[in-house]
């Protein structure tokens, strides 16, 4: 589990880190593919297997949690859909583990290809269209969750209180609601995606960055949620450090939440 989020931070920060720079260039900002294969020599080699090892071990993390039901989610339909969104978000970290893999072989990508062939080949089966946005549509609600997160703090009865959980929540708080404007900008581009049968659009991380530039003050916003992904990628070392797991928690161990009452 740790080293799972610890991976989780450690793409975001790689995302990030490479995006602002190409900024900071005259560039653009990289998608989670092409910001991964810009990496070289042995560092980058080194720092694409601890993401794959970290993305491997989130995806093991979200299969044991939805067997043993370790955070506890309990039987009742909120629960079981709760430990299936397990199931879907552990392939797609295992997915972003390939890309790491894939980057090292390949060290150049074009950001969101990956997505747009595997749209454009499901929209050509027999009611392919529905399924993308069907699709597109669960993941703005993924996005909307996140925002509602972030409003409610809820993930602060998931962390260990301590002086930086308590102190430095406006951090978390700022990454997960950039987390949740990010998945539904990308839900969204899904759904316009099968609306329009052009998958073109659509993609991931690198799709979200092109959609906001084409905003007015575009480039300002990509550099506003950049940082705000920064936050995002710290939320996820602060969950390798001090996520609380009710089925293996020592029973004197006290929430975020808690201690704030």
């Amino acid at each position: 589990m740790r080293a799972g989020y610890a991976g989780r931070g450690l793409v975001y920060l790689i995302v990030v880190t490479v995006s602002l720079w190409s900024i900071w260039q005259g560039g653009q900002a990289q998608g989670t593919q092409s910001a991964m294969a810009s990496l070289d020599g042995a560092w980058g080699t080194i720092v694409l297997l601890l993401v794959a090892a970290g993305m491997f071990s989130y995806a093991v993390w979200r299969l044991v949690d939805c067997i043993w039901d370790l955070e506890a989610y309990g039987t009742s339909a909120k629960g079981i859909i709760a430990r299936s969104g397990m199931i879907v978000t552990g392939l797609a970290h295992a997915g972003i583990g390939v890309l790491a893999l894939t980057a090292l072989g390949l060290r150049s990508s074009s950001s969101g290809s990956g997505t747009t062939s595997m749209l454009s080949q499901i929209m050509q089966q027999p009611g392919g269209n529905w399924l993308v946005g069907i699709a597109g549509a669960l993941t703005v609600a993924a996005g909307i969750y996140y925002l509602y997160k972030a409003a409610a703090q809820t993930y602060r009865e998931h962390l260990q209180a301590n002086h930086f959980t308590l102190n430095w929540n406006w951090m978390l708080r700022a990454g997960v609601a950039a987390q949740g404007i990010v998945v539904t900008i990308i839900g969204g581009l899904i759904f316009f995606t099968a609306l329009q049968a052009d998958p073109s659009q659509a993609g991931g991380l690198g799709s979200v960055f092109d959609w906001v530039r084409e905003q007015p003050f575009g480039q300002i916003l990509v550099v506003v949620l950049c940082i705000g992904l920064l936050g995002f990628a710290l939320f996820g070392f602060v969950n390798a450090a001090y996520r609380i797991i009710p089925k293996a928690a020592d029973d004197n161990t006290r929430s975020v939440a808690v201690s704030l009452k």
